[in-house]
Parts: structure tokens; sequence; C-alpha cells
């Protein structure tokens, strides 16, 4: 079965300690396990890559819609952080690789916060998104995912 690709952008390497009022206390690795265990009960390996820099990100997003057209990679599960409301080449670069499926999921709400974290330029491209359920909003995602590949 192909892979499923978790990106995490900016600051999510602090997460458990981080403003634990809206993120929650699992720490990085803990959202990576779960989502481990999630993808392989629905048959699928994960791949995890959290990057500070928006490059990093970009260029993971273009390997991975190389992998998708080889098969070898289902989608994407991406919390693109702050990119999500800055991030006009993050929504360039997944544009470039459509149809790779890539789900956007927010721990938190972000459209009750702040005014500015309302806006997200990666939503539009995106195949699905996820806010506000914690960090269970990845697991989430990635069912979503498997469901939107069993319906293509």
């Amino acid at each position: 079965m192909p892979a499923i690709l978790l990106l995490n952008g900016p600051n999510l390497n602090l997460l458990g300690t981080r403003e634990p009022g809206t993120y929650g206390a699992a720490t990085l690795a803990d959202v990576e396990a779960n989502c481990r265990a999630t993808a392989e009960r629905l048959g699928h390996t994960l791949e995890a890559l959290q990057s500070n820099h928006e490059g990093v990100l970009i260029d993971a997003i273009h390997a991975a819609g190389r992998r998708f057209k080889a098969g070898e990679l289902l989608g994407v599960v991406m919390n693109p952080g702050a990119y999500t409301h800055t991030s006009v080449a993050l929504h360039d670069a997944i544009a470039g690789v459509a149809p790779l499926p890539v789900m956007e999921v927010h721990i938190s709400n972000v459209h009750a916060r702040e005014a500015f974290r309302h806006h997200s330029y990666i939503s539009p491209v995106a195949a699905g998104i996820v806010v506000g359920f914690g960090v269970a909003g990845y697991e989430l995602a990635i069912e979503g995912l498997v469901r939107k590949a069993a319906a293509r």
C-alpha cells in the first residue's frame, strides 16, 4: 500500500511546551506515533517531516507529487503552521503537484483566534481541512485521506 506523508511546519516541533492551553500537552513525537498507528490500522505506512523552513516543505511537496504519480504515496496530511496565513509559495507548490491530495490540519480552531489566522493560502488547494479537534485532527485527516483515495 502507498505511504502517507505527514508534514508539519514551523514551531510544531515545540508541541507539548508551546502554549499548552491552545495546543495541548502532546508532543510532536506523540502526534507522529498516533498518526503512524492510525495509518497502519488503515493499511498504510507513515513518513513524517517537520521543518521550520518553507523551502524544505516545498521540496517535500514537490517530491510527494512525483511519488504520488508513481503510485508510491497516497497523499499528504499537513499542518503548515503559521505558513498557512503567509505562504503563497506553499499554495503554488501544492497547486503545482495536483492531483496530489493534501489534507490541511490545524490543532486549534483558527477561526476562533486572531483575525490574521482566519485566512488560509492552503485551503483553496487542499483536498480537505480539519480544524479545532486538537491533535486528534491529524487522525481524522488521515482517515479522510484514505476515504478520498478509496472513492477515486
